[in-house]
């Protein structure tokens, strides 16, 4: 993804809500399993993690990424932005 793909991403992302609350339980495989279905009828999620969660927010979306073979736009503060092109039936054109 380019810096200007990645540009466009976030600012999509500053007006979409959180739909994803990662708590004290961190990321278990039903969390991982429920955002990558959210993938299904998205392209572009944000995740907020809770305060009494005591991963890093970094790593948290690193993870999350691997697992869902999506990218990472943004992490600023307790704030994850993830993507995922939807290779059938694009919704987010990219800029080139």
């Amino acid at each position: 993804m380019t810096s200007k793909q990645r540009s466009y991403l976030k600012g999509l992302a500053m007006n979409i809500e959180p739909i994803f609350q990662v708590g004290k339980s961190s990321i278990t495989p039903e969390y991982t399993e429920a955002i990558r279905e959210a993938f299904n009828t998205k392209e572009l999620i944000k995740i907020s993690v809770l305060k009494n969660c005591m991963d890093d927010p970094r790593g948290i979306a690193e993870v999350l990424a691997s697992r869902t073979g999506s990218e990472v736009v943004q992490v600023i503060g307790k704030k994850i932005v993830l993507y995922k092109a939807d290779s059938e039936n694009p919704k987010i054109l990219l800029p080139r």
